[in-house]
């Protein structure tokens, strides 16, 4: 019997999954995107993104992955290129980091409730549904990190979005909440039944749920499916059988290399006259 290829981890051949994806209609798509300030930072970014479809994208510091964020909520103009949102889209967006003023006494509660538009009903939804209902009179200045961005998701799904985007949610996170975010960011995905576009600081360690990973340096370096871990009886026994379930693992399929200045300096067997890696 000829193998099939199947997507992510359920289960369903990726012929169908294209089928089905045919018929959607997108929330985002990118077209060519490109942007240049003093230097290239995004090149030929062609993204597409359906509903309850969840990507991660990752890349070294500096190839654009902020920038590539800020384009798609339309906060920045790329040079060329194209933005399409569909009319219904309702975007959830979870930042890399927020300043708050040591000197303004603020509470979790009430930082939720500066979003226009939301009632009290919807912030005891959001708090109950990522188990930070303790947390609700507890000073925004004095929560850890995890805790953070757990009131920062809280915010993003106030408005109960159809895409919800994450900068880098788990900087600053441990290894074991990094795990015990994603899982809370999965049962969101769930109950929502949103999209997800999330960015890693990590190169290889992404959440397990993920359907596509998209390596991004300037442009897209390489894309493909993440390996689940769950299955590996060594790592269980050194982790744990619910840690291993949040977290999986992306190996890196790369055709080319980056000089220090970001530019593809050779590709395969073929070495530019400039290229830092060729053989003296």
């Amino acid at each position: 019997m000829k193998n099939k290829l199947f997507y992510a981890d359920y289960h369903i051949p990726i012929y169908l999954i294209m089928k089905i994806n045919s018929i959607k209609q997108p929330l985002v798509i990118l077209k060519d995107i490109n942007v240049k300030l003093s230097q290239n930072i995004l090149q030929d970014i062609n993204l597409t993104l359906y509903p309850n479809s969840i990507i991660t994208i990752v890349g070294p510091n500096g190839g654009g992955k902020s920038t590539l964020l800020k384009v798609l909520l339309k906060l920045l103009t790329p040079t060329s290129g194209e933005v399409i949102h569909s009319k219904n889209l309702r975007i959830g967006y979870v930042p890399q980091k927020i300043h708050i003023d040591h000197s303004l006494p603020i509470n979790v509660r009430k930082f939720l409730s500066l979003k226009k538009g939301i009632k009290k009903t919807d912030i005891e939804e959001a708090l109950a549904l990522l188990g930070i209902a303790h947390l609700s009179d507890s000073n925004m200045q004095k929560l850890s990190g995890g805790e953070m961005q757990r009131v920062l998701l809280a915010r993003a799904i106030l408005n109960k979005p159809n895409l919800l985007v994450l900068d880098e949610p788990t900087q600053g996170v441990d290894i074991i909440g990094q795990a015990e975010l994603y899982q809370l960011i999965h049962q969101t995905q769930q109950k929502l039944q949103c999209a997800i576009l999330m960015v890693s600081h990590d190169l290889n360690i992404v959440m397990a749920d993920t359907h596509e990973v998209l390596c991004i340096n300037q442009h897209i370096c390489c894309a493909g499916t993440p390996e689940i871990v769950s299955n590996n009886p060594k790592f269980i026994q050194l982790f744990g059988n619910q840690f291993s379930k949040n977290i999986a693992v992306y190996t890196h399929h790369h055709d080319h290399k980056h000089n220090i200045h970001g530019d593809v300096c050779c590709r395969s067997e073929q070495h530019f006259d400039n290229c830092t890696h060729k053989e003296q």
